[in-house]
């Protein structure tokens, strides 16, 4: 696992500064400390930062092919690329390392931009065509790794792995996009369509750029998609099994120790029980456990473990430790509101002082359909087919609100959201399911000057727009598509990547495996989402293997009593961020209307403890980026 960078002018021979470019890939060591290097050429340079995992004594890069008519910068693993190696040695093609990078290049050089069609793996890579004059961009199919990009004034195309690598480029105009800010109030994460700076692009997952220099910077195209519901293939439990032990066993090559997160629940048990049958040795895992009862899971892991045979390590943290909330504005670069990304980071770095790469559970909620909100939306939707929208939406607004917001009550009391619900389309009401904020708290926060930035952007609509392209009849396989495409990679999977690279850790998914997707994703909804159970084909291809205390369990996941919080460890953070000067200034909060979501809050009548994380990372991650960026910046310097 790496991180990358480069740099191409777009019409000229121009040099490259290769203090811009060691800036601009040193910046993030992290993703790869045992190695740097840099490459360039008339109007070029590529950047690379290594964390070996095979092949450690070759496969450094920058690395060049084609007697140096190609370069590639690469951050990720092929796992096929052993078949790949043999097949391009039957096409004439001969070898002088054993890493999946030079297998990577040779597979462009064989088949240019349709490569991505044959390889399996988690990517973002760029090649540069020195006689063709082009660049080549791809992003793995889910995206599990991050590209970003942009075109800067002085007529260069910069790229990074992550944003800071652009950060320090002076050329970077630093000014805040509207639209990110407005998206990341209402979801908790700014969308992959979106970049808190302006000019920065991202790449989107199952994409390519080819591009041509001297010409227009072409739009990104999709090489992937992906698709439920579709093709014949058998669902048996044995089917599953067989397909995931396939996916889990690609993931175990690798020349330094190898090992496993485990929480006790069903994804990640699963993928250890896969793992145990496939080694000759002890699974190393991980996890960690909190000193708040309720929100401890490390018996339930302890429990597969021992089942399994694993070498297990936990560590158990303090769940009130919020220190390290700077160093999440930095590691993050754009402001994340999701605060489970405190415990992740934590058993990452667990993780990392027993092995070097670690297998992980995420994908199969998105995939499998665990969360709960799947199942209430699929019930809402029953209602809402029974009653056409042009009636339904005056019926239930009314109904919502006379209803009070009973925050305090009994999930089984608090009705004012589910007759919200019914009142809106499929899509919206989606939407206000997965968001950190409603259409009043986002009013109360937006000044007057952001209100004419935004120019009638709204973020629900690009879930409409998503939805509306996807054209599912199934209501659970809409929305499990329609969070392949937000959610999934933007908070789960950014999530992974920025707190395991920030530890110089490798993760590994097998259930986001491109061959697994694929038949996962011919199970038929009943067999998701089965008599109200989620992951119901999951679960049985794992009974015998797992305890049904794991399998049947209720969901838990990285709780946090953020509302409590807010009321008195982050209580003064709350406050400055309301108050921030910074914040004002840029027009992006009405402090006025930030105080009052405060007060409410403490005062008990709305809790508001994710909105108020929500301002309290991005006043940290703004002041982050002012603070990096203030001499070549006028507009954060403010």
């Amino acid at each position: 696992m790496c991180g990358i960078t480069g740099l191409v002018h777009l019409d000229a021979a121009a040099p490259v500064d290769e203090t811009v470019l060691r800036a601009m890939t040193d910046v993030q060591m992290h993703r790869g400390p045992d190695g740097s290097g840099l490459w360039t050429g008339p109007g070029v340079g590529l950047g690379h930062r290594r964390l070996s995992i095979i092949d450690i004594g070759g496969g450094h890069q920058p690395m060049l092919a084609g007697d140096g008519r190609f370069a590639i910068t690469f951050n990720g693993e092929i796992y096929n690329f052993r078949a790949l190696r043999s097949q391009l040695i039957a096409e004439g093609h001969s070898f002088s390392t054993d890493c999946d990078t030079e297998v990577l290049l040779k597979s462009f050089i064989e088949w240019g931009p349709k490569c991505v069609d044959k390889i399996t793996g988690m990517f973002a890579f760029a090649i540069w065509d020195a006689k063709d004059k082009s660049l080549f961009l791809a992003r793995d199919r889910v995206g599990k790794k991050p590209l970003h990009y942009a075109v800067l004034p002085n007529g260069w195309f910069a790229f990074a792995s992550e944003l800071k690598g652009l950060l320090a480029n002076p050329a970077l105009p630093v000014e805040i996009e509207p639209r990110a800010v407005e998206a990341y109030l209402a979801l908790g994460y700014v969308p992959d369509t979106l970049c808190l700076i302006e000019r920065v692009e991202k790449l989107p997952p199952g994409h390519v750029i080819h591009w041509e220099q001297g010409k227009p910077l072409p739009r990104p195209t999709a090489y992937w998609d992906m698709a439920f519901d579709v093709g014949e293939a058998e669902h048996s439990t044995e089917a599953l099994r067989h397909h995931l032990q396939t996916a889990v066993k690609a993931r175990l090559v690798a020349d330094v120790p190898l090992g496993a997160f485990l929480s006790g629940g069903v994804d990640s048990s699963a993928v250890v029980a896969e793992m145990a049958a496939l080694m000759d040795k002890p699974v190393t895992t991980c996890s960690i456990g909190f000193d708040v009862a309720d929100h401890d899971e490390t018996h339930y892991a302890r429990q597969v473990a021992d089942l399994l045979g694993a070498d297990h390590h936990v560590e158990r943290v303090a769940q009130d430790n919020l220190s390290m909330l700077d160093a999440m504005a930095h590691v993050f670069d754009e402001p994340f509101a999701d605060n489970s990304c405190l415990p992740t980071y934590e058993v990452c770095r667990v993780a990392r002082s027993h092995v070097t790469v670690a297998l992980s559970g995420d994908g199969g909620d998105e995939v499998f359909a665990g969360y709960r909100r799947y199942r209430f939306h699929v019930g809402e939707e029953k209602l809402r087919s029974r009653m056409p929208y042009a009636m339904r939406r005056p019926v239930f607004s009314a109904l919502s609100a006379l209803y009070p917001k009973l925050d305090w009550a009994p999930q089984v009391l608090r009705a004012k959201s589910t007759l919200a619900g019914l009142a809106r389309s499929t899509a919206q009401a989606y939407f206000h399911s997965v968001s950190i904020t409603g259409a009043r708290e986002r009013a109360l926060l937006r000044p007057l000057e952001q209100e004419r930035r935004l120019d009638d952007y709204r973020p629900e609509a690009d879930f409409e727009e998503i939805m509306a392209n996807a054209e599912y009849q199934d209501p659970l396989s809409a929305v499990q598509y329609l969070d392949f495409k937000t959610w999934l990679v933007g908070d789960i999977l950014t999530k992974v990547d920025r707190t395991s690279m920030a530890n110089s850790l490798e993760v590994r998914v097998p259930l986001l495996d491109a061959d697994f997707l694929k038949w996962a994703g011919s199970v038929p909804s009943h067999l998701r989402l089965k008599g109200g159970e989620g992951k119901w084909l999951l679960k049985k291809a794992f009974e015998g293997v797992l305890p049904d205390s794991i399998l049947y369990r209720r969901k838990m996941g990285f709780a946090s009593p953020i509302d409590r919080w807010m009321m008195g460890q982050l209580k003064s953070e709350a406050q400055a961020a309301c108050r921030s000067e910074l914040l004002r200034d840029l027009g992006l909060i009405d402090p006025e209307g930030a105080s009052t979501l405060l007060n409410e809050h403490l005062s008990g009548r709305r809790l508001h403890g994710r909105i108020l994380f929500a301002l309290i990372m991005l006043h940290k991650s703004l002041d982050g980026i002012a603070g990096h960026k203030k001499a070549a910046s006028p507009s954060l310097a403010a």
